[in-house]
């Protein structure tokens, strides 16, 4: 691959209100776009991580270290000749995926851009139109949320997902089923806030005939979780706990749950995101794409990850307008009212990067050339 510049920007974009977790509640997303220069090709990526620990152990601090220090000079000091070279180049360095998929995804941009093919193409993606569901707050009270179901529903998408934790997880389900019936696309999302002592409450949500209860017990465990889908006939989603195909296969072996969420941030890159969707074809195992609050350059690349096969259960790429007023794409992602969003047929992640608005909205920036910097 013909790479010569690498360049960081970190950037402040606010959400059109406020998005509010178990882990806590967030009102902008501070974003590294990465570009990876060859030619007259640019390949684009963004990280995904948080300004603090709360999902994992990555940041935008620590990935923007991770970026300059290590990953962008010892790329820049070698050649690879196609994306999946880069897991190998960087197996040294263990975790910090957030960090290496950024720089890993840019890369996958580049090459299709240089083959001249969509990023869906490059990946082995099989559809050409994708179904989407939408990620739902904690929310002030209920009947608030129940007017953004009836919304969300109006506007198409085909999963609801709710976000729960203790206090708000019965009572707002409740509600849902007793509105919108027994047929809507429902999940729960606990993100690991529960624990083996709450499981009269977690087997209660067996009443409510939902999708998936994802990762409900804590972040890096598997063995609670295949004791407690024994006991529930709710599929367990895991999420957090799933940081490898090695993760995965563990977990799919022990029955610690009975679906993945594919989030190509938290595996460390799309050739990882691959591997797994083909461990999980093979065991029947659907798959789907969870949302990180991306900005359209993330969007953009889950949409392309979404078009695999397996890929069979709604993800969480929602339209632009879902989070901001503007997004950092040229034309924003837009959700038809059937529910899907069309795969790109343009080459690489398939929409224009909008550079201007990128720039305003920047607080720092830095470039690496190659065969002008050293690694150590």
């Amino acid at each position: 691959m013909d790479i010569n510049k690498i360049s960081l920007q970190r950037i402040k974009l606010p959400l059109k209100s406020s998005f509010e977790t178990s882990f806590g509640k967030v009102t902008e997303k501070d974003i590294i776009i990465v570009k990876v220069h060859g030619g007259d090709k640019v390949g684009f990526a963004e990280s995904v991580a948080m300004p603090f620990p709360i999902y994992n152990e990555e940041t935008t601090g620590t990935v923007w270290h991770m970026l300059e220090t290590y990953l962008i000079p010892k790329l820049l000091e070698n050649e690879i000749k196609e994306p999946k070279d880069f897991s190998e180049l960087f197996s040294y360095i263990r975790r910090n995926n957030m960090a290496k998929a950024a720089l890993e995804m840019a890369i996958w941009d580049l090459y299709s851009k240089q083959k001249g093919q969509t990023l869906s193409t490059t990946l082995g993606g099989k559809r050409s139109e994708i179904e989407v569901g939408v990620s739902i707050g904690i929310e002030n009270n209920i009947e608030t949320l129940l007017n953004k179901v009836a919304g969300f529903l109006e506007d198409g998408y085909k999963k609801i997902k709710v976000k729960i934790k203790p206090g708000w997880d019965i009572k707002p389900l409740e509600a849902i089923r007793k509105k919108f019936g027994e047929q809507i696309p429902l999940m729960a999302d606990a993100n690991s806030c529960y624990s083996l002592n709450d499981l009269q409450l977690l087997q209660e949500l067996d009443q409510f005939n939902l999708m998936m209860v994802e990762q409900p017990l804590a972040h890096d465990d598997i063995i609670d979780h295949a004791k407690l889908q024994n006991l529930l006939t709710t599929p367990i989603c895991l999420d957090e706990s799933i940081h490898s195909l090695e993760d995965a296969r563990k977990a799919i072996e022990i029955n610690a749950c009975k679906i993945i969420n594919i989030k190509v941030g938290r595996v460390g890159g799309l050739f990882e995101a691959i591997r797994m969707h083909n461990l999980c074809e093979e065991k029947n195992i659907p798959v789907w794409c969870g949302g990180m609050l991306e900005a359209g350059i993330g969007r953009a690349h889950n949409i392309a990850i979404a078009s695999l096969s397996n890929f069979s259960i709604p993800g969480d790429t929602s339209a632009s307008s879902r989070y901001f007023d503007k997004d950092i794409i040229l034309p924003e992602v837009k959700l038809s009212k059937a529910g899907t969003i069309i795969v790109p047929e343009q080459p690489g992640i398939g929409f224009e990067v909008n550079q201007e608005f990128i720039n305003q909205l920047t607080v720092t920036q830095k470039e690496f050339i190659r065969d002008k910097i050293k690694f150590y």
